[in-house]
């Protein structure tokens, strides 16, 4: 009985151990992590580079993209502190997301500034934009890039010299639409301008005349007169009388080497096509500053920038830097440099930032976003920033100058 009880014993004891091994072995197994190292310094969790596949378009199209199951990320649009901001609305087949941003953060500026919750007509102050592209073509004697695309400054600068009108007035559909489509109607402008350009015909007048027309039959005639309240009034005096908004007030920073630091000057990219140079440059940690500080003082912020990356996906509702592109601790000016000089980093795209929150230490934006990809996911019209692919991918943004008053009074010392 007594070697019985001994015996028992040693197996008990060498079954603890093993247990103990494999169980040991097992949770080593399930939190270990690849991680990115230079020297002995760990930089962060390695990101894995998958191709995936998705339809397109009615074609099955494969692309590089990365493994979101591990990345934490924000699980709903509650954890953010938000601003007021109208639902997204789609800018379907059309290259009008500047517009759309922009639209958006003076919708939000209105509220902040108390003159209520308005819905404004993106599409009336793109009818506007083309109208401008056609003269500058003519003026210039086409010289200058032609596209769907421009800048958030220029729906500024649109809304100065022709006002706004609330989104029932001017929804910039025929009858029986439902969806913007620009395709055939630009490639009818973009036609008749080069027809221009090839005989020489440089008749101000006339050919604006003529893209009106075009603008007229693929989107409507915008109203000269809208009813508010029982009295009429025209756009302009719409935007002046009723809206009030301060649109001397917004300015635009970049962050790029090729100007000096504190100076003003012009972003080159195609889409900033009248060569717009009030651009305020300044260094990447003020820049990323600037936009996260914004948030605490009460403001939104309409971001511009390269969406066309690895880490973005739609249907995971997210934006973030891989590993594999570059290790977060390593974003600095010099990468972004890089990035943007070798045309990787890309001015494609405009959306309005309208929410922020941290997680894990790490800072995530809201944002709101009229392009076709924000809608896979499950937060339709969303989708969550994190602060690497703000600091590496976002080339411009826009914001009313009070929430960069200490920033641009040293402009002004500098001068």
């Amino acid at each position: 009985m007594r070697r019985f009880t001994t015996i028992f014993s040693i197996l008990f004891v060498l079954a603890c151990v093993c247990f103990s091994f494999f169980s040991c072995a097992e949770q080593e197994k399930t939190v270990q992590k690849k991680v990115v190292q230079i020297g002995e310094e760990e930089i962060q969790e390695c990101s894995e580079a998958v191709y995936k596949t998705r339809e397109f378009r009615g074609r099955e199209r494969t692309f590089l993209t990365t493994d979101f199951s591990n990345v934490a990320k924000p699980s709903s649009l509650d954890v953010f502190t938000a601003y007021f901001h109208n639902p997204p609305v789609r800018q379907y087949w059309t290259g009008t997301c500047w517009c759309f941003a922009t639209t958006s953060l003076m919708e939000s500026e209105l509220k902040r500034l108390g003159r209520g919750e308005i819905k404004l007509s993106e599409m009336f102050t793109v009818y506007w934009e083309y109208v401008e592209k056609a003269r500058y073509f003519i003026q210039n004697k086409g010289d200058m890039h032609f596209g769907q695309g421009s800048e958030h400054n220029a729906a500024i600068a649109r809304m100065k010299k022709y006002g706004a009108v609330p989104a029932e007035f001017y929804t910039g559909l025929l009858p029986g639409e439902t969806e913007h489509n620009h395709g055939e109607m630009f490639q009818e402008i973009r036609n008749y301008l080069d027809f221009c350009k090839e005989n020489e015909y440089w008749d101000e007048e006339k050919a604006v005349c003529y893209v009106k027309q075009i603008l007229n039959k693929y989107m409507g005639k915008p109203p000269d007169t809208i009813e508010i309240n029982g009295q009429s009034m025209t756009p302009k005096e719409f935007m002046e009388e009723v809206l009030q908004l301060p649109l001397d007030d917004y300015v635009t920073f970049m962050s790029l080497k090729s100007l000096p630091f504190y100076t003003q000057g012009e972003y080159k990219v195609p889409d900033n096509w009248w060569h717009s140079d009030v651009y305020y440059n300044v260094p990447l940690d003020v820049f990323y500053k600037l936009i996260a500080d914004a948030f605490e003082k009460g403001y939104t912020v309409a971001l511009g920038g390269d969406v066309s990356e690895p880490g973005t996906s739609g249907e995971e509702d997210c934006a973030i830097i891989p590993s594999f592109d570059i290790p977060f601790a390593l974003i600095d000016q010099d990468s972004r440099e890089y990035r943007f000089d070798n045309r990787t980093s890309t001015d494609d795209h405009a959306i309005h930032a309208v929410g922020y929150t941290q997680l894990n230490g790490r800072d995530w934006f809201l944002i709101k976003d009229s392009g076709s990809s924000s809608q896979r996911g499950e937060f339709k019209g969303y989708t969550f920033f994190r602060d690497d692919y703000v600091k590496l991918k976002m080339l411009t943004f826009m914001v009313h100058k009070d929430a960069a008053s200490e920033v641009l009074a040293e402009f002004e010392t500098s001068e």
